[in-house]
């Protein structure tokens, strides 16, 4: 085990020696509904709100346990210093309700608290995709401009590194867990014209008796300007839990900065059967698009300019070679 956790720290700090471009995207970038973190960051001095209430049930068949979940999700991100590094605080806050049969009866047991609570950064280390947007489509072929080419299964490269923070005794965390671990993740994002696969490979409390391999699978489509939908796969390996998770959901844009969404959940096994369903909200404070914005300096007004000219670039060659 040992020589998995040196492997993947290894992996993780070598990938933070790249040197790459990311770009700022005009519609709110949100990590919800799915459980997975994109590659991209929310840009410069941008700060995000992403939260979400749920319910769900957990129906564990050798306990003899059945247990009414509430929970409440929640990540601040914050663009730190670059497009491409993000701070986040997120995390889980669960009430749970549960009978378990003792003896002849069942008896009941209200508790709260978090189930993970971490503060970590993000860094784009790679994006395929600044390059070839800015030569724009190829204007002697409309095969190459619609069809899957080979670079596109280049995916954008993120590594992610966190600290979990164990506030007292927690029915949802490992018994007698540390009060700081670390969480290590490489995220991978694929995009495709309206589709965009993103897989993280999460390395949870590395350095302890409960460490746990995690791998996040979301493929997500956007149906239109305003709507996408999601279908996700989790599979947690662990010696104090493991599972397999399917999620799904929909989002809604309701304009650049505001987006809702819905999900639900449901697993493989009966210790315990889980189900539930969620719905969220994400909202971008975006000073970038506040008409009466005071730049901090020249080169912030120039930069800014020129992110804009780029931009509509782009929207034209897509508009004029009928590229979605």
């Amino acid at each position: 085990m040992n020589q998995k956790i040196h492997f993947f720290i290894g992996i993780f700090f070598i990938c933070f020696g790249i040197v790459c471009q990311a770009q700022y995207t005009e519609t709110i970038n949100s990590n919800r509904p799915g459980f997975s973190q994109g590659a991209f960051a929310v840009g410069e001095g941008v700060i995000q709100l992403e939260t979400g209430l749920s319910f769900g049930n957990d129906k564990h068949r050798l306990r003899r346990a059945d247990a009414n979940i509430f929970g409440t999700d929640y990540a601040l991100r914050y663009g730190f210093k670059s497009s491409r590094f993000e701070l986040m605080l997120d995390g889980t806050f669960l009430t749970q309700n549960e009978s378990i049969l003792v003896g002849g009866g069942y008896r009941e047991f209200v508790t709260a608290n978090f189930q993970r609570n971490t503060i970590g950064g993000k860094y784009l280390i790679y994006d395929p995709w600044v390059e070839r947007e800015m030569q724009g489509p190829d204007i002697r072929s409309w095969k190459r401009n619609n069809t899957l080419q080979w670079w596109h299964l280049i995916p954008a490269v993120s590594g992610y590194f966190g600290l979990n923070t164990n506030f007292g005794e927690s029915p949802f965390m490992p018994p007698n867990d540390s009060f700081i671990s670390t969480r290590m993740a490489i995220i991978t994002q694929h995009n495709f014209k309206r589709w965009v696969l993103v897989s993280n490979f999460i390395m949870d409390r590395g350095e302890t008796d409960f460490r746990n391999f995690t791998g996040i699978f979301t493929l997500t489509h956007t149906i239109n300007y305003d709507w996408s939908v999601f279908g996700e796969f989790q599979s947690i390996i662990g010696d104090y839990y493991s599972d397999e998770l399917l999620r799904g959901g929909a989002a809604y844009l309701v304009n650049r900065n505001l987006q809702v969404d819905v999900s639900a959940l449901v697993n493989f096994k009966d210790t315990p059967q889980r189900w539930q369903v969620a719905a969220g909200v994400s909202y971008r404070f975006d000073r970038f698009f506040k008409e009466d914005y005071i730049f901090e300096s020249k080169e912030k007004q120039k930069e800014f300019e020129e992110n804009k000219k780029k931009e509509k670039i782009r929207s034209q060659r897509k508009e004029k070679f009928n590229i979605p």
